[in-house]
């Protein structure tokens, strides 16, 4: 009786384990899952992406939000 309780609370202890790391690790473990998905899925192709993490914020400012602050002086130091 004593090895079955033993054995018992051991896969108990593993499985409280594996949920406490799942929950800690969550979105590490959810884009490392989605990168494994498009990896082995023979149907994607990185050019249909909409992605739009990798673009400039900004890439094309107008002169208007170019704003230089004329009313300041720099000061020199001689």
């Amino acid at each position: 009786m004593g090895a079955l309780t033993a054995s018992l609370i051991a896969i108990v202890g593993l499985a409280l384990g594996w949920i406490t790391i799942e929950i800690a690790c969550k979105p590490c473990l959810e884009s490392g899952r989605e990168a494994i998905e498009r990896n082995l899925n023979p149907d994607y192709d990185p050019d249909d992406d909409d992605d739009d993490s990798r673009l400039p914020l900004n890439p094309n400012p107008t002169p208007s939000e170019q704003i230089i602050d004329s009313s300041s002086t720099v000061a020199k130091i001689v």
